[in-house]
């Protein structure tokens, strides 16, 4: 017997960064959406615990316990007494190190795998805790839909979307490290008064409206000059983005991916032909959003 689960990526439409705090962690207001880009965890029982993978990018994902696959088999394994001996297969189509969350949605992933493979009966709340152990972004991964993340974006209230969006997604040559994104984001922001991350009433209303213009009018992303002062060369990914008429262009989280909103899809079409042959990038996903969280597909 095994069971499937399947993991949406995310975009940040909004991320409001805090100054940094005494354990290193910035606090965010943090307003995430689910796109439809996924990966898939199948959980098998075994011999051992084992991970495995397939896809783009797979031979840039780790198959050891360091993964979050193997931590989240792990983590719900030890608050039951049960032995991890499971074969953790993951099946990537998010971008590997994209900044769209595609690790912590394999956490997310594997947890709510394994909660069905063992029959577990964890509650939701006990899953979002696990998941908040394991990493910022992970318990939105099991959310889904659109949500305001706060503290360093692991409590959760889940916000209303009435409309479809769609988006764009161009891949970078190469990757960036979010700690040295938020490193950056300190230098910068140094001798400065950093305001408290609060969410921004108009994007929540342009999300609750399903009103593209409103929100392209208030994305932010609080990373994008650290990210841009690392990697100046996304801005012209970004440039390109524009100039084949998205609606906004921004870093998604700490990048490299960047994301553009565009009015509908077939405008979404007309900016990824664009931007697919501009060579700013290395690839281009379109997706539209919002996307159901963790989704056990059959077992």
């Amino acid at each position: 017997m095994s069971v499937t689960v399947r993991v949406p990526a995310k975009v940040n439409v909004q991320l409001a960064v805090g100054a940094a705090r005494a354990d290193g962690f910035h606090d965010l207001a943090n307003v995430f959406l689910a796109v439809g880009l996924y990966d898939e965890v199948t959980v098998t029982p075994a011999a051992e615990l084992t991970v495995t993978c397939e896809g783009p990018g797979a031979d840039q994902v780790p198959l050891d316990r360091t993964n979050l696959v193997a931590r989240a088999a792990e983590a719900l394994a030890g608050r039951y007494g049960i032995d991890p001996a499971v074969h953790l297969h993951i099946t990537k189509d998010i971008p590997v190190a994209g900044g769209m969350a595609g690790g912590s949605a394999d956490g997310a992933g594997a947890l709510v795998a394994c909660d069905a493979l063992w029959g577990t009966g964890a509650s939701r709340e006990e899953l979002l805790d696990i998941c908040a152990e394991l990493g910022s972004d992970v318990p939105f991964s099991l959310v889904g839909g659109a949500a305001l993340g706060v503290g360093r974006g692991e409590k959760l209230t889940v916000l209303e979307v009435g409309g479809t969006f769609h988006w764009v997604f161009a891949m970078a040559e190469r990757g960036l490290s979010t700690p040295a994104v938020f490193r950056e984001f300190d230098r910068l922001a140094e001798g400065t008064d950093i305001p408290e991350p609060v969410a921004s009433e108009q994007l929540l209303e342009a999300l609750a409206a399903g009103d593209p213009d409103a929100l392209a009018a208030t994305v932010s992303n609080d990373l994008q000059p650290a990210a841009l002062s690392l990697f100046p060369e996304l801005a012209d990914t970004l440039a390109a983005g524009r100039g084949a008429g998205a609606l906004a262009a921004l870093v998604s989280g700490s990048g490299p991916t960047t994301a553009f909103l565009a009015r509908d899809a077939e405008s979404a079409a007309k900016v990824a032909e664009v931007l697919g042959s501009s060579g700013t990038c290395r690839t281009v996903r379109v997706a539209s959003a919002p996307a159901p969280g963790a989704t056990v597909l059959g077992h």
